[in-house]
């Protein structure tokens, strides 16, 4: 259980939040042994939970904290702009900033769960979402969709170079990758601008696809997702998407509507 006090609240007063019961009530359902906190029954209403980490069952169903204002349903998914040197994971042993550390408080109380990665050095677009079944389904090859991204290399590249990614590559380390769409925005003689469509979802694809070429990543930045595009979100910006977008996020990987 948490004993650390950081970001902590009791659990009672935690309960009476997600709008469970009263804190005398939240008390009742602690003393009846209906409460577990990561899967201990509580016998104490001054224990404390984490409400982003800590995992509160009450009777055997999961307790989350109310959803804001703007959040579609039960479920609610993110789309955040992820800035550069921000870790795509809830805690970092080295102290870096997280990108759960740089969301609104109302959002980073919802146990968020980052669906995929960006690299410490990339940007752009990242889902977050409370609804496991759609993170398992976006993160399968089966349901992989197009990732777009924005690639600055430094050097000049031309059409021979483009049609090796484009007819498929052997990575170094042995990997076989599909062809990658990948056209060219502009450049000169110092670095170019790509726009590079993945349909896989490779550990650093798309660096290690330039290292191979001969030619080092200098700002790379996911634009679009399947149907979903990075838009006007400045870095370190989210917004929650709408019941439309979350209804056809979906179907496009074969889910039902919640």
């Amino acid at each position: 259980m948490t004993n650390d006090k950081t970001n902590t609240i009791r659990i009672n007063k935690y309960l009476s939040e997600c709008g469970v019961a009263s804190r005398r009530g939240a008390d009742e359902l602690i003393l009846q042994g209906r409460v577990e906190l990561n899967g201990v029954r509580v016998t104490e209403p001054g224990v404390r939970v984490n409400p982003v980490d800590d995992i509160v069952l009450v009777d055997g169903a999961p307790v989350r904290p109310r959803l804001p204002a703007g959040a579609p349903n039960r479920h609610v998914t993110v789309l955040l702009h992820k800035p550069v040197q921000v870790v795509t994971t809830t805690r970092d042993p080295q102290g870096r900033t997280t990108v759960f550390d740089i969301l609104p408080k109302e959002l980073r109380e919802l146990r968020l769960l980052h669906v995929g990665r960006l690299d410490y050095f990339s940007e752009g677009l990242l889902l977050l979402t409370t609804d496991g079944s759609l993170m398992n389904r976006l993160i399968s090859p089966r349901w992989h969709l197009p990732k777009v991204y924005h690639v600055l290399v430094r050097g000049h590249v031309d059409e021979a170079w483009l049609e090796v990614m484009r007819s498929g590559m052997t990575l170094a380390e042995g990997e076989v990758l599909a062809p990658v769409e990948v056209r060219l925005l502009r450049q000169d003689q110092r670095e170019a601008w790509m726009e590079m469509t993945l349909v896989q979802g490779l550990n650093r694809q798309i660096r290690r696809m330039c290292r191979d070429m001969g030619r080092t990543v200098l700002r790379l930045t996911r634009v679009r997702q399947g149907f979903l595009e990075l838009g006007s979100l400045k870095p370190g910006e989210a917004r929650i998407l709408t019941a439309q977008e979350v209804r056809r996020l979906r179907q496009d990987v074969g889910l039902p509507p919640e």
